[in-house]
C-alpha cells in the first residue's frame, strides 16, 4: 500500500463509530475474496484517472481512502484534492478557480462538520505518513477542527452522527469523480465550522452532459436575419435612433444583422460547432446547469436507498449547493465581468428610465429569470398608454364635475331634503346637502367616461396578453428555445427528494410485513445471504418499484381541503368583524356633542377601517404563504413542476380571497341588504346593517382599492424586499462580529467566492415575484371602473420594482442554478383567467355599484325635459316617522330647523300614502331589469371584441416564422452538404482501393509469402 493511502479495512469494527444497527443487515457478512478484487479494480480505475493529473506541478496532493465496511453497506472510494499553494488567493482568483488557477469552479457544496475522536485519529495518522512539505500545511488546525474534545460516555453517540454525514459526502463525492467531475475541498475556511467541495466539469463531461440534455449550440454556419424592406427599414432605423438613449450600453442588447445557426450538441458531430474557443463555448450558467444535472443524478447509495443532492441536503449532509457569481459587483479595483455590467446597467435606480438588458440577465441567470423579467417589462410598458387613458377619464372627472346635476341638486341647499336617520335612537335626522363633498367626488370616478375605460382595460387586457405571446416567440427564437417542449419535460420529470423519502418509507414498511409473514417458512441461508448481498452492492431502490397512489394522499388531500375551506372562511371572519367595527364605531361617533364629529363620520369610519384591512392582509399573505407550502408539502408532489403549480394555486387562491374579499363586499354586499326604516336588517339583533352614502357606494369602493392597492404596493413590496434583506444581513453581520471580534476585519477582507456567496440568501424561486404582480394585476383589471388610476399607480410601482427585484438577484441572492422554459407557465393561464373575470366584476360594477343605469333608465323614461333634473328625488323614497319600530326612533325627534314628519331614504319604493306602503315599486323592477341587461351586454360584447383580438394578432410575428424556416432549410443544406461530403470521400476511397487491387494483380505469382504479406499488410494500413 502506497504511504499516502489509508486502508480503513483494519480500522476495527468495535470503534466508537461501529456498524450500522439497522435491523434490516444484521448479522449480514461479506466475503473478502469476492470484494476485495472488485475493490482492488475500482482503487486501480480511480487511480489511474485522477494520478494523471501533474500533481508536482499544481501544488495538489491526493488522497485514497479505500472502502469502508462499516454502516451496513460498502463505502466507495472518494479522493479528495486538498489544496497547498503557498499564494492561493492569486492563483485561484479569490475562489472562482482551483487551486491551480486553470480549472474554474462550477459549483460548491458547503457542509458542517465538527472533528471526533475517530477523525482526529485519522488526521493524526494523515500527518504522521505525509511529506514534510505537506505536513507544514496540516499541522495547522482547521477552523472548527483545533479543540481537543475528551472522550466521554456521551462521545460515540454524538461522532456517529457526524461520522454517518462524513461518510455519505465521502461515497457520494466518489460517485461525482466516477462521473467525471472534478473535486478540490477547502476546509480552512473564515467561516467557523463550514467546510466547502469545489466543483468542475472539464470538457469531456461537458460535451457528454450537453449531447444528453440536447442543449442547442451555437454552430458555425452563419447567416443574415431578415431587417425587412423599404418603408418598415426605415421606420425601425429611425425608432432606434430615437430609442438609442435609452438603450443599455451591453453588447448583448445590441440589434443583431447576423445570427449563428443553432443545434443540438453531438459529439458525433463537433466539427459543425465553432470550437475555436473551449473556454468560453459553455458559458457559466450552462456549466453550472450541466453540473446540477450530474448532482440531481447521482447517488449516494446508503442501506437500501440512494439519495441524490436534494435529499442529501434535506438531510443535513450538505447545507448548500450553488453555482458562484461571475466576482464583486463594487469597487475600484474590481474586474469588468457580467455581474458588475448587470449591476451597472440594470440593478441601478439611476437607469430606471432605460430597455433592460434581456439577453444578458437570460446569460447569467438562464431562461426562467429572464423570461420573469421580460415579461415584467412588457406587463410594464402596457401600462403605459393605460395610465394615459386612466388619467384622461379622471381628468374628464375633474372637468364636468361643476356640470353634473344630480350633484348640483344633492348640493343645492334650497331643496331641504332631510334624510332618516343612519342608526337607532342615537342617530338624528340630517340633511342631504351635508353629504354634498362625497357626492361631488364621486362624480370624479362614476361618469360615463368609466365606462368607456372599463372597455378599454378589458380590450388592453387581451392585447397584453398577445403582445406578450408575440414576445415570447421572439425570446424562444433568440434564445434557441424553438421545439423545446420534449426535453423540457424530460428534465422536469425528476422525483423530488421528499416523494423519493416516502416511497421508500411505504416500501421499508411493506417489506417489513412482508418479513414477518414469511419468518415461519423455511428459507436457505445461501439465497438470503446472496440476496441481501446483491441488495447492498448493487443499491437496489425500492422506490422504483412502488409509487404512491391516492389512498397514500388521501389524508393530504383532507387536510387540505379542510386547512383552504377554514383559512378562507377566516379571511370571512376577519372581514365581518370590520363590518361589526364599521357599525358599531359609526353609531358610538353619531352620539359625538361636536359637529365636527357627527359630520365626518362616514369618512372617518371608512378609513380605519380600510386601514385595519390593509394590515390584516398584510399580515395574512405572510401567514397564507408559509401555510399553502406545508399544504403542498404534505401532500408529497412527485416532481418540481408538480410540487410548484400546486404551491401556486393554493397561494394565489389563499391570496387572493384575502386581497379582495374586502373590496368585494363593499362593491357588491355594502347596502344591498339594509331593509327599509321600521324594518331594517340587524346583525345579532343589535347591529343594524350598513348604508351607502347617498352618492352611492363607488366613492368608497375607490377609497378602499386604492388604499389597499398603495398600501400593499407600499409596504409589502418594496419596504418588505428592501427591508427584510437588510435587516438579514445585519443579523450575520453581528453574528460574525461575535464569532470573531478580534480579526473580523481582516477575516472579511480575505473571503473567498464561495465565502461570500455562502452569507448571501438563497433564492426561494419566483412565485412570491410573479404572486405580487398578478394580485396587482388584479387591482388594475378587476375594479378599473371603481379607480381609473389604478394603472397609473401600478406603472409607478413597477418602475422601481423591475429595479428593486434586478439589485436583489445581483447583490442579495445565491446564483440560481439557470432553469430553461420557453414560456411563464401557470401564471399565463391565471392571468387571462383574471382578464375574463375582469370583464365580469365590471359589468357588475358599472350595472350595480354605480349609479350608470338608474340615470340612464331616469333620462330615458321618466325625465320630463329629457335631461337628469329630478334624478335624486327619483331615487329617493318617503317615509312616515310614525312608522318606527319601538325603541328604534331616534331620541330627537327635531330636524335641523323643524319637527320631522317624513323623512327620505334611497331606495325605490311605495310611499306611506300608497295602498301597498312600503313595497317594493315597479321603477325598481325597471331599473333591475336594465341593469342585468347592461350585464349580458356589456359582457358578450367585450368578450366577443377580446377574443377578436385575440384572433386578428397572430401569436407568431410573421418575420419570426420565417427566420424559423430559413434555419430549418439551412440546418437541411448543412447536412446534405455534409452527405455529399461523405459520398465523396467513400468514391475516393473505392478508386483508391480499385487501384490497389490492380496493382496487386500486375505483381509477379513468384513473390515470397513474405512479400504478399508485406504488400497486404500495406494495404490494410491504406484501406
Amino acid at each position: 500500500m502506497d504511504k499516502d493511502e489509508i486502508d480503513l479495512h483494519r480500522i476495527s469494527p468495535e470503534a466508537p463509530w461501529g456498524p450500522h444497527t439497522d435491523s434490516t443487515f444484521h448479522r449480514v457478512e461479506f466475503l473478502p475474496e469476492d470484494l476485495g478484487e472488485a475493490l482492488n479494480k475500482t482503487a486501480m480505475r480511480v487511480n489511474e484517472k485522477y494520478t494523471s493529473l501533474p500533481t508536482e506541478e499544481k501544488g495538489i496532493h491526493i488522497i485514497n481512502i479505500r472502502a469502508i465496511e462499516d454502516i451496513g453497506y460498502i463505502q466507495h472510494e472518494s479522493t479528495l484534492l486538498n489544496s497547498l499553494c503557498q499564494d492561493p488567493d492569486a492563483n485561484c482568483k479569490y475562489g472562482l478557480y482551483f487551486r491551480d488557477g486553470k480549472r474554474k469552479v462550477d459549483y460548491i457544496l458547503v457542509y458542517h462538520y465538527k472533528k471526533s475522536s475517530v477523525s482526529r485519529t485519522l488526521a493524526r495518522r494523515i500527518h504522521h505518513n505525509d511529506s514534510s512539505a505537506r505536513s507544514i500545511k496540516q499541522d495547522q488546525p482547521l477552523p472548527g477542527k483545533g479543540g481537543h474534545l475528551e472522550m466521554g460516555e456521551s462521545e460515540p453517540h454524538m461522532d456517529y452522527h457526524e461520522d454517518d454525514k462524513r461518510f455519505r459526502r465521502e461515497e457520494y463525492e466518489g460517485n461525482l469523480m466516477e462521473a467525471g467531475l472534478e473535486l478540490e475541498r477547502d476546509e480552512d475556511t473564515k467561516i467557523h465550522g463550514v467546510g466547502f467541495v469545489k466543483i468542475h466539469a472539464p470538457w469531456n463531461v461537458l460535451c457528454r452532459e450537453a449531447e444528453f440534455l440536447k442543449l442547442k449550440m451555437p454552430t458555425k454556419k452563419v447567416y443574415q436575419i431578415n431587417q425587412g424592406h423599404g418603408l418598415l427599414k426605415k421606420i425601425n432605423s429611425v425608432i432606434q435612433k430615437i430609442t438609442e438613449p435609452i438603450q443599455p450600453k451591453v453588447a448583448e442588447h445590441k440589434p443583431q444583422t447576423m445570427k449563428r445557426l443553432s443545434y443540438p450538441f453531438s459529439r458525433e458531430k463537433q466539427h459543425l460547432f465553432d470550437l475555436s474557443d473551449k473556454e468560453s463555448f459553455f458559458d457559466s450558467k450552462t456549466r453550472s446547469t450541466i453540473v446540477y444535472e450530474i448532482l440531481k443524478r447521482t447517488t449516494c447509495t446508503k442501506a437500501k436507498y440512494s439519495m441524490g443532492i436534494t435529499s442529501l441536503l434535506a438531510n443535513g449532509v450538505y447545507s448548500a449547493a450553488y453555482p458562484l457569481h461571475d466576482g464583486d459587483y463594487e469597487g475600484e479595483n474590481v474586474e469588468l465581468n457580467d455581474r458588475k455590467l448587470l449591476c451597472e446597467e440594470w440593478a441601478s435606480y439611476g437607469v430606471f428610465y432605460k430597455y433592460q438588458p434581456i439577453d444578458l440577465v437570460r446569460k447569467y441567470f438562464g431562461e426562467k429569470i429572464g423570461l420573469y423579467f421580460a415579461w415584467l417589462g412588457v406587463y410594464t410598458q402596457m401600462l403605459i398608454p393605460a395610465s394615459i387613458v386612466g388619467v384622461i377619464v379622471f381628468l374628464y372627472g375633474c372637468a364636468t364635475v361643476n356640470d353634473n346635476i344630480p350633484s348640483k341638486e344633492m348640493c343645492d341647499e334650497r331643496n331641504n331634503i332631510t334624510m332618516c336617520p343612519l342608526c337607532d335612537k342615537t342617530c338624528s335626522y340630517w340633511n342631504m346637502s351635508s353629504a354634498c363633498a362625497t357626492a361631488r367626488a364621486s362624480h370624479l370616478f362614476d361618469n360615463p367616461a368609466t365606462v368607456f375605460f372599463s372597455v378599454f382595460m378589458a380590450l388592453w387586457a387581451a392585447t397584453f396578453m398577445e403582445h406578450w405571446k408575440r414576445k415570447q416567440m421572439r425570446l424562444n427564437y433568440r434564445w434557441d428555445l424553438t421545439g423545446f417542449e420534449e426535453e423540457e419535460e424530460a428534465v422536469k420529470a425528476h422525483p423530488r427528494a421528499e416523494y423519493e423519502a416516502k416511497v421508500l418509507e411505504k416500501s421499508l414498511r411493506k417489506e417489513y410485513i412482508r418479513k414477518k409473514k414469511r419468518r415461519h417458512l423455511p428459507e436457505e441461508t445461501a439465497n438470503k445471504w446472496r440476496q441481501r448481498v446483491k441488495t447492498v452492492m448493487a443499491g437496489v431502490k425500492l422506490t422504483d418499484k412502488e409509487k404512491l397512489t391516492w389512498k397514500d394522499r388521501f389524508p393530504a388531500y383532507l387536510t387540505n381541503f379542510v386547512g383552504i375551506i377554514f383559512m378562507i372562511g377566516l379571511t370571512f371572519a376577519i372581514v365581518f368583524g370590520v363590518i361589526i367595527y364599521r357599525i358599531s364605531t359609526a353609531a358610538a361617533l353619531a352620539i359625538s356633542s361636536t359637529n365636527s364629529g357627527r359630520s365626518s363620520v362616514r369618512v372617518t369610519v371608512t378609513a380605519t377601517a380600510v386601514i385595519i384591512n390593509l394590515v390584516v392582509i398584510i399580515i395574512l399573505d405572510e401567514v397564507y404563504g408559509c401555510i399553502a407550502r406545508w399544504l403542498t408539502q404534505i401532500e408529497v408532489p412527485k416532481t418540481d413542476k408538480n410540487f410548484e403549480e400546486r404551491l401556486i394555486f393554493k397561494a394565489f387562491l389563499l391570496k387572493f380571497v384575502n386581497a379582495y374579499t374586502p373590496i368585494f363586499y363593499v362593491a357588491f354586499f355594502k347596502g344591498r341588504f339594509v331593509g327599509r326604516p321600521g324594518d331594517y336588517v340587524y346583525i345579532f339583533h343589535s347591529f343594524r346593517m350598513e348604508e351607502c352614502a347617498p352618492g352611492g357606494c363607488l366613492m368608497e369602493l375607490c377609497i378602499q382599492l386604492s388604499i389597499i392597492m398603495l398600501g400593499k404596493q407600499l409596504i409589502q413590496n418594496n419596504l418588505f424586499e428592501i427591508g427584510i434583506p437588510k435587516m438579514k444581513k445585519l443579523i450575520r453581520y453581528i453574528k460574525l462580529k461575535r464569532q470573531r471580534p478580534l480579526d473580523h476585519e481582516e477575516h472579511m477582507k480575505k473571503k473567498q467566492r464561495y465565502e461570500v456567496d455562502y452569507n448571501l440568501e438563497p433564492f426561494a424561486g419566483l412565485t412570491p415575484e410573479y404572486m405580487e404582480m398578478i394580485i396587482q394585476f388584479g387591482f388594475v383589471t378587476l375594479f378599473v371602473a371603481s379607480f381609473p388610476l389604478a394603472p397609473l399607480f401600478a406603472l409607478l410601482n413597477n418602475i422601481i420594482e423591475i429595479r428593486l427585484d434586478a439589485k436583489k438577484f445581483v447583490t442579495e441572492l445565491r446564483r440560481p442554478v439557470a432553469v430553461r422554459a420557453k414560456d411563464i407557465g401557470i401564471w399565463y393561464n391565471i392571468l387571462r383567467a383574471v382578464g375574463k373575470l375582469a370583464v365580469i366584476i365590471n359589468a357588475f360594477v358599472i350595472s350595480f355599484t354605480s349609479d350608470f343605469i338608474p340615470r340612464l333608465v331616469y333620462l330615458y323614461m321618466y325625465s320630463e325635459n329629457g335631461t337628469m333634473h329630478g334624478f335624486v328625488n327619483h331615487t329617493l323614497s318617503y317615509f312616515n316617522v310614525s312608522d318606527f319600530q319601538e325603541g328604534t326612533a331616534p331620541n330627537d325627534q327635531m330636524g335641523p330647523d323643524h319637527k320631522v314628519q317624513i323623512c327620505r331614504y334611497k331606495d325605490y319604493r311605495e310611499p306611506p300614502w300608497s295602498e301597498n306602503k312600503y313595497d317594493i315599486s315597479k321603477d325598481f323592477w325597471a331599473v333591475l331589469a336594465a341593469r342585468l341587461a347592461f350585464v349580458i351586454v356589456f359582457q358578450n360584447l367585450v368578450m366577443f371584441m377580446s377574443d377578436f383580438v385575440d384572433w386578428i394578432i397572430p401569436d407568431i410575428p410573421k418575420d419570426i416564422s420565417q427566420q424559423i424556416h430559413k434555419e430549418k432549410v439551412l440546418m437541411v443544406e448543412v447536412f446534405m452538404k455534409e452527405e455529399q461530403g461523405k459520398l465523396q470521400m467513400l468514391e475516393t476511397w473505392k478508386e483508391k482501393s480499385m487501384k490497389k487491387g490492380e496493382n496487386c494483380n500486375n505483381h509477379s505469382p513468384k513473390l515470397s509469402r513474405t512479400g504478399s504479406m508485406s504488400s497486404r499488410h500495406s494495404y490494410n494500413i491504406d484501406v
